[in-house]
């Protein structure tokens, strides 16, 4: 089935690893010019990776900014915009987790601030930016509408105790995305703009949390599928919700991507094959 994605230009925010990366490389796959995000000077890098992989014609290009930093976001949307020609689709993919589980009353105001103004503010900073680029170019031509799609998380769904911080700023995404998909069409009247909830995911952000004793098991005791989501599953579901093809008529929407997670026990602790699944993992079964 085609997905409608050649051409189009993607800017994708924290595109430097895991879920970002994995995006960078769906996107590419399918033809599409790509504007990356990077921050902590990963930019040249950035580019360099992506360089022998691109078809002939096809445009990749990297910044870097703090997406704390309302004008330095500004500005490397409108360099994307101004590099690309216009910008297709926006997927809001930079974020932070602190690896330590620490209860809302022990954390420290700073610790609390930083995930506010990176993950919430920073989503808010790269939406108004994508927002304005695009009332700036106007709608395609052809017809495939523009498309912001947010990558939050099941904490803001289910809550997350140790990060109470962190799962208020996802659980906030839907307040934009609620507000967004009603004001995109006064930009293009095919706009769209969805979420995509990943569970527990094997990224290098979670990785030193996966490795402690019993977390997978607990973690893929309430899904189903008993298996953890790899950040292809991710950058994949981002793909199809970003397709004008596939998803033309799908707006206001959040998917959850985590295998049938309910956020309650569903297996028992003897169900579960804990080796099994870090096995899988290395397979990429």
């Amino acid at each position: 089935m085609k997905t409608g994605l050649r051409d189009l230009n993607v800017l994708i925010t924290g595109a430097s690893g895991g879920i970002g990366a994995a995006l960078a490389e769906v996107f590419l796959g399918e033809g599409c010019h790509l504007s990356l995000h990077a921050g902590r000077s990963r930019a040249e890098e950035l580019a360099r990776r992506y360089e022998g992989k691109r078809a002939e014609g096809q445009v990749v290009g990297a910044w870097e900014a703090d997406v704390r930093d309302v004008n330095a976001v500004s500005d490397g949307v409108a360099a994307a915009r101004e590099r690309l020609g216009r910008i297709d689709v926006c997927v809001v993919n930079a974020g932070i987790w602190p690896t330590e589980s620490t209860p809302l009353h022990e954390q420290e105001a700073a610790r609390i601030r930083e995930v506010i103004e990176v993950n919430l503010m920073g989503a808010i900073w790269t939406s108004n930016a994508f927002m304005r680029a695009l009332a700036a170019s106007g709608p395609r031509a052809d017809g495939r509408g523009a498309s912001l799609c947010f990558v939050g998380s099941t904490a803001g769904r289910f809550g997350e105790a140790g990060h109470a911080e962190y799962a208020a700023t996802k659980a906030a995404m839907v307040g934009l995305l609620r507000s967004l998909k009603n004001e995109i069409v006064h930009l293009d009247p095919y706009g769209r703009v969805n979420l995509v909830e990943p569970g527990w995911t094997v990224t290098p952000m979670a990785a030193a949390a996966l490795e402690q004793p019993g977390l997978i098991r607990d973690v893929v005791a309430t899904m189903p599928l008993r298996q953890l989501a790899r950040a292809e599953d991710i950058a994949r579901a981002v793909a199809v919700l970003s397709s004008p093809f596939m998803s033309r008529h799908v707006s206001g929407q959040h998917l959850t991507v985590a295998g049938g997670m309910e956020g309650r026990q569903l297996w028992r602790a003897d169900d579960i094959d804990e080796p099994e699944v870090r096995s899988r993992l290395q397979r990429g079964d």
